[in-house]
């Protein structure tokens, strides 16, 4: 199965793996094998991450600190988005006072 990475996932990778490499350069190269390797499993398996937290979404761990949001679409896997795991997502629109 084919697996594409959206605009919007490539810019979270890049974020994730620049701001490693401030600190460990080689680190940054090892999480980014991390993230390549997560995408080439999802390609033999797509439904191996678990339900997402959005709807028609799935999640896979590629690294305890990170999560991989994907969707799968016939023969296709789309890449959405790289988050880290202690931030909150999906963020909820704020409630209207009543």
């Amino acid at each position: 199965m084919k697996v594409i990475w959206t605009e919007a996932a490539d810019h979270d990778r890049e974020a994730v793996l620049d701001l490693i490499a401030e600190e460990d350069l080689q680190a940054a190269l090892r999480m980014d094998e991390l993230f390549t390797n997560a995408a080439r499993r999802l390609s033999a398996f797509p439904g191996m991450g678990r339900p997402g937290r959005m709807a028609g979404t799935r999640e896979l761990l590629p690294h305890r600190s990170y999560r991989l949001i994907y969707r799968q679409n016939d023969d296709l896997v789309i890449i959405l988005a790289i988050i880290h795991t202690a931030r909150h997502w999906p963020v909820e629109a704020p409630r209207p006072d009543v």
